[in-house]
């Protein structure tokens, strides 16, 4: 199935070349906490460097943006969400750890597209799409 890398395994040859990126100002943004001490440096793959463990991203950038991708056996489609939203459900989420599912729909109903098109999927359908990670959006053109 292919060498992903993974961060629980010291031999993953792959995690450099999976991992490797320029990064924009936008960027430079979410990862500024990163020499804070905010999380732990580990060894990278083949002990030559040291890198994050985690990164430290002031919002889930991948909610923001989204992303879609295929693989052998797997492909993922997850769409692009509203910054003011996400950023609000980040807080509500600091001041309310427990908080439930029902609460942060209730700040980011769903996902947020850059087009002029309409989400026609249903409140109810879209929480079983967050609830289980599985699912389709419907959108009808305007």
């Amino acid at each position: 199935q292919g060498n992903w890398g993974s961060q629980d395994d010291p031999k993953s040859f792959a995690a450099m070349r999976y991992t490797e990126a320029r990064l924009s100002r936008y960027a430079k943004v979410f990862l500024q906490e990163l020499g804070q001490g905010t999380v732990d440096w580990v060894p990278n793959f083949d002990g030559t460097m040291s890198e994050p463990g985690l990164l430290p991203a002031r919002l889930p950038n991948v909610l923001l943006n989204g992303s879609t991708g295929i693989a052998v056996g797997m492909a993922t489609d997850i769409p692009p969400h509203n910054l003011r939203e996400v950023a609000g459900a980040c807080i509500h989420l600091l001041d309310k750890p427990k908080a439930t599912l029902e609460d942060l729909m209730a700040l980011v109903p769903g996902p947020d597209y850059p087009t002029d098109a309409e989400i026609i999927s249903s409140a109810e359908e879209l929480t079983k799409i967050y609830t289980t990670g599985h699912g389709s959006v419907r959108m009808r053109a305007l």
